[in-house]
């Protein structure tokens, strides 16, 4: 399916719905696959039709340097475990903006390049919809507060692939990054889907193999696609 076409039918998918209190939509998937890109392209969808949009960005929810690496720089279960701040993410934004909640949450609890503590707050409109965009959002009691999990699927070597030409900057080069994901990023999203079986959990599941042609494995009309054989990311 065209992106936009795509785009367009998850926007209106999404704002269709009416709970009483913000729509939280969290967008799942490995390393590299296109999450902040899709979110990103999606709010535009969805405000354009009208609807308000609160993005709420991962790096303002990860744990302090001495948490994230406090089971190695290299290691993968470290990763799973103690990069992002997935507490706080429900404590103080999931469970305020949904059922009953006050509609303020925290916008961010770290600051990613000083490595500060921080707490900065909004408030959100009673028909927002809320979109954050991380792996692992369906781990543990996390996944009990999402309305909507949206998950991007592609095999490892493409998702790496994209990871590394993004991250080759920042993490010492294209070799030291592809080593980083072999070790780090790509397999503790293989621990993820051991243990938590995202595929399975997601409410809409792409295969984002191909970010200008995604297709719709499962969600919007209800059925999933015929032949379809697992994650791509394990294949």
């Amino acid at each position: 399916m065209e992106r936009n076409d795509l785009l367009h039918r998850l926007a209106a998918h999404l704002s269709e719905r009416d709970l009483g209190h913000p729509l939280r939509v969290g967008i799942d998937g490995p390393s590299g696959v296109g999450k902040t890109t899709f979110a990103n392209d999606l709010a535009d969808a969805i405000r354009r039709l009208g609807r308000p949009v609160v993005r709420v960005d991962s790096d303002g929810f990860h744990h302090v340097r001495a948490i994230r690496h406090r089971q190695g720089r290299d290691s993968a279960r470290g990763y799973y475990e103690d990069a992002y701040d997935l507490d706080a993410l429900r404590d103080h934004v999931l469970i305020p903006l949904g059922p009953g909640g006050s509609r303020r949450f925290v916008t961010k609890v770290h600051d990613l390049t000083s490595d500060a503590v921080v707490r900065e707050e909004a408030d959100a409109p009673a028909d927002a919809v809320v979109l954050f965009d991380a792996t692992f959002l369906q781990s543990g009691s996390l996944r009990d507060h999402w309305d909507e999990v949206i998950l991007l699927d592609a095999p490892d070597a493409v998702a790496q692939r994209r990871g590394v030409d993004r991250d080759a900057a920042v993490l010492g080069g294209a070799a030291a990054a592809l080593a980083a994901y072999e070790s780090r990023y790509t397999a503790a999203f293989r621990i993820y889907v051991a243990e938590e079986r995202p595929s399975d959990r997601a409410s809409i599941l792409l295969d984002h193999t191909d970010p200008l042609d995604p297709a719709v494995i499962r969600g919007l009309d209800g059925t999933a696609a015929g032949g379809w054989e697992g994650p791509q990311s394990l294949r």
